[in-house]
């Protein structure tokens, strides 16, 4: 019956699939917050990376790991891991002193910045539609700021930075599609490993007790879950069905943090968030209807 109608099946959980990555996600960074504000960036980093390393390797073993040695534009794919783990490590410091959904919003901006890089980095024409959603978007984010004297805060401009460093390795995505997904998963998280042993000895905290072990090593885990999930969703639909899902983000974020630390979003960050938002769609639906095959998706805090 279904075929009668030309949807696949596939089509109709695929949606579910996404949405289920997505609470998972949002679990995750709500784990994030409760565990580096007691425990080193470092150490979280360095335990997460390792959790996210246990899951990933059976499927390299599997697969094999001769695509390393012929990796293609090296110096792209240090740029690359380079600001994934400085986006790592900014989220994990922004979401220790601002609410998860502050912090959501500020990374849902990042296609923004990509679309308003790619003509610079990329050598990509944009028209005026696209210019005046980049616009509209950079207006969301100077409200979610909150604009005053004091806008710019350690975390908030962490935060940006963090996004920017995330857009930043979402554009040089666009120039490494010779490299397969796992072997830029785990690119990002070695990175990340080298990045969190870098820091871990200046704020390493003994783990006061078997669950917060537990939750130390569910971080990388259920990142990776989420993100399995969510490639799974993009295989079996149309891009423009699940991806758009992607922002329903927000909305566990502003559930969890309720729950879990009692934060209640301000009337700027939810403004800014709909301009934030807005703009995404506007920029990706478009993007779609000039069939770029590198369509710019929202963007996924870990």
């Amino acid at each position: 019956m279904l075929k009668a109608y030309g949807i696949r099946a596939s089509a109709l959980g695929a949606p579910v699939i996404m949405q289920i990555g997505m609470v998972m996600f949002a679990l995750n960074d709500a784990m994030a917050k409760a565990l580096v504000a007691d425990y080193g960036l470092g150490q979280v980093v360095v335990l997460r990376s390792l959790a996210a390393l246990l899951i990933l390797l059976p499927f390299l073993w599997r697969d094999g790991f001769s695509p390393i040695l012929r990796v293609e534009k090296p110096w792209m794919q240090f740029a690359r891991v380079f600001c994934s783990t400085v986006e790592i490590i900014a989220f994990y410091f922004a979401v220790r002193a601002l609410p998860l959904a502050d912090v959501m919003t500020y990374w849902l901006a990042s296609p923004i910045y990509v679309a308003a890089a790619s003509p610079f980095l990329l050598g990509e024409k944009l028209g005026w539609r696209r210019i005046s959603a980049i616009l509209l978007g950079f207006v969301g984010v100077l409200i979610t700021l909150n604009p005053s004297a004091a806008m710019f805060t350690p975390a908030a401009s962490i935060s940006i930075i963090g996004s920017a460093a995330f857009a930043f390795m979402m554009l040089s995505g666009r120039s490494l599609r010779g490299t397969p997904d796992r072997f830029l998963v785990l690119f990002q998280v070695v990175a990340a490993l080298i990045g969190g042993l870098i820091f871990a000895p200046f704020d390493w905290t003994p783990i006061a007790s078997v669950t917060d072990f537990a939750m130390l090593g569910l971080l990388g885990i259920v990142a990776m879950a989420a993100h399995i999930l969510v490639n799974r969703a993009l295989k079996m639909a149309d891009a423009a069905v699940v991806a758009p899902l992607q922002y329903t983000l927000l909305l566990w974020a502003v559930i969890f943090g309720w729950l879990f630390f009692g934060d209640v979003p301000k009337a700027s960050m939810m403004i800014g968030a709909a301009l934030i938002i807005a703009s995404g769609l506007f920029i990706f639906f478009r993007e779609r209807q000039l069939q770029k095959p590198e369509t710019v998706l929202p963007a996924i805090p870990e």
